[in-house]
């Protein structure tokens, strides 16, 4: 098989069907734009939420009275526990300090005596800094007798654990809405160039062509529209991107970046895109052709 007849063949394809082309293009730039914005929001907001989940401890309040004893076979028993990372012990005068210089008071003087009990914070592995997994956490705590009582940021979590649902679950519909809209117009258009050569595609049948000689410069054809959709959608998310940056808080610019292998990653599922929407044609209607 020429590779030369291939790529005139895939390129004279643009000329026949040049209006339906350019939609297909557009509309591939399109649905790529759409879904590369959604997934710059989604991966950078998930960033920002990672970010506030590392922030997430628990506080376990001990019992008193304390010896150092107990805190440090305490202590063990709680680093065994699942879902827990590290465990820091905070006695009754460093809870005093920290409350000074949290709120420019100093306690003891304010009460004559330190009421704050002795606890330990507890930082949550990763796979546990969700609701469910922060609640087994404290669930687990609250069953020891030296323990009094556990406090976390539980609204919190729950909010992020809603949000982040819901973020997924519109990207994930929205993604396959516009990928199938994408693959139905590709696939049209390459019918379309089918149908412009029907009479060549029969003779060439005829004069013993073989189906993949005959398929292969509309299969190309397709995915060459998908690379040229990607390569257009990843030059204006990488310019959308330069001029957002800019305009959100300095706090949040840290959190919003994208890889270079993002901008590739358009692109090849723009050239999938393609290929699926001219294989789809090409297996229905070449044989009728």
């Amino acid at each position: 098989m020429s590779l030369s007849y291939t790529l005139t063949e895939s390129l004279s394809g643009f000329k026949r069907t040049k209006l339906s082309s350019i939609v297909s293009i557009i509309t591939i730039c399109i649905s790529l734009i759409l879904l590369g914005i959604f997934a710059i929001l989604t991966i950078n907001a998930a960033r920002f939420v990672d970010a506030l989940r590392s922030r997430v401890e628990l506080e376990a309040f001990l019992r008193e009275p304390v010896t150092a004893e107990t805190v440090d076979s305490l202590l063990q028993v709680v680093l065994a526990l699942d879902g827990i990372e590290t465990v820091t012990y905070v006695s009754k005068e460093e809870a005093a300090h920290i409350f000074k210089e949290e709120f420019g008071e100093d306690i003891t003087r304010v009460l004559d005596f330190n009421p704050l009990p002795p606890s330990f914070k507890i930082g949550l592995r990763t796979d546990y800094k969700t609701a469910q997994g922060a609640q087994k956490v404290n669930d687990a705590l609250l069953a020891m007798k030296e323990i009094e009582s556990v406090a976390y940021r539980k609204a919190l979590i729950e909010l992020i654990d809603r949000r982040t649902r819901t973020i997924n679950s519109v990207v994930l519909g929205l993604g396959i809405f516009l990928s199938l809209s994408a693959i139905v117009l590709v696939s049209n258009t390459i019918r379309l160039a089918i149908h412009a050569k029907r009479k060549l595609i029969r003779t060439m049948a005829l004069v013993g062509a073989t189906s993949g000689f005959i398929r292969l410069p509309f299969l190309l054809e397709g995915t060459l529209q998908g690379i040229i959709g990607g390569v257009l959608a990843s030059g204006i998310l990488y310019a959308f991107l330069e001029y957002a940056i800019p305009l959100v808080s300095a706090d949040l610019q840290e959190y919003i970046h994208m890889e270079p292998v993002f901008y590739l990653l358009v692109v090849g599922i723009g050239m999938g895109l393609g290929f699926v929407g001219s294989v789809i044609s090409v297996l229905r209607f070449i044989d009728a052709g």
